[in-house]
């Protein structure tokens, strides 16, 4: 049985076992076992030979970076944003991917990400949102609350360093102007169980042409809603999960999957996370 697991702390309910499974599947690779393991932030310097005991790993909050001094190579992926989202064990030796950012700009494909860009919240998704935003020749205006400006101008200067030309601008949100062709939020902010709230208020809603919002339970998050109430076009979080997991998958063992292939498990992704939170 060929093993592979999400490692975090917590790791709570996920929906990875559902998607990689699904995947798993559609490659006719029936000797996979794909597992949760929880483990403690402490313990990561130790867990060198349970992860060179998996096939593949994935790995979510909060050690994305811990994991960097388990890796005996990196990825150019994980270098730019010094994270490790996937982990291949190739005949015992470890290689760190970020799969992150190929979720995203799967996910993101028919947004205008080389536009006039509005980023809500520069943590670590978002660093790397604006990373590629830059790299794809977008104008971006970082937009803050006051007492983010300082990881904010960090943000930026990391922006900088992956792309020297890059247009980064930072406006506290209260005093943004002007309009945007695509508008990402990077934020927690309207995710269950808090699903009324709203990263950005109407005004600025009203002056985005098109959305990306990063969570994915709900799969409609009220600044969703509020888009498409407005005809706009609106992609939510569950669709860059599932890419990401499809991204693990071809670096795990060369897998080959088609948008059609794909899009019944976003679907599915959407159907548990809706049926969870009834």
């Amino acid at each position: 049985m060929k093993k592979f697991a999400l490692i975090g702390h917590p790791i709570g309910h996920s929906m990875s076992p559902l998607i990689h499974e699904k995947l798993f599947a559609l490659s006719g690779m029936k000797d996979c076992d794909y597992s949760l393991i929880d483990i403690d932030p402490a313990d990561i310097p130790a867990s060198g030979e349970l992860i060179r005991s998996h096939c593949g790993m994935n790995v979510t909050i909060p050690h994305k970076q811990s994991v960097i001094a388990l890796m005996d190579e990196l990825d150019v992926t994980a270098k730019r944003y010094n994270s490790v989202n996937c982990i291949k064990n190739e005949n015992g030796k470890l290689i760190g991917y970020n799969t992150d950012c190929t979720g995203f700009l799967r996910s993101a494909e028919a947004l205008p990400l080389g536009g006039n860009v509005l980023l809500i919240g520069c943590g670590g998704v978002g660093r790397m949102m604006a990373i590629e935003t830059a790299l794809h020749g977008g104008s971006l205006t970082i937009g803050i609350i006051p007492q983010d400006r300082a990881l904010a101008e960090k943000a930026r200067e990391e922006i900088l360093a992956a792309c020297p030309e890059a247009s980064v601008c930072i406006e506290e949100t209260s005093a943004l102007d002007g309009d945007f062709d695509l508008m990402i939020n990077a934020t927690p902010v309207g995710m269950y169980p808090k699903t009324e709230a709203c990263a950005v208020p109407d005004s600025i809603i009203e002056r985005c042409g098109s959305f990306f919002d990063a969570v994915y339970n709900p799969t409609d998050t009220l600044l969703i809603r509020k888009a498409k109430a407005l005809g706009r076009t609106a992609v939510g979080g569950a669709a860059m999960l599932v890419y990401q997991a499809v991204k693990a998958h071809e670096i795990w063992y060369g897998g080959e999957f088609s948008s059609e292939d794909i899009a019944p498990i976003i679907t599915d992704v959407e159907n548990a996370v809706a049926a969870m939170n009834k």
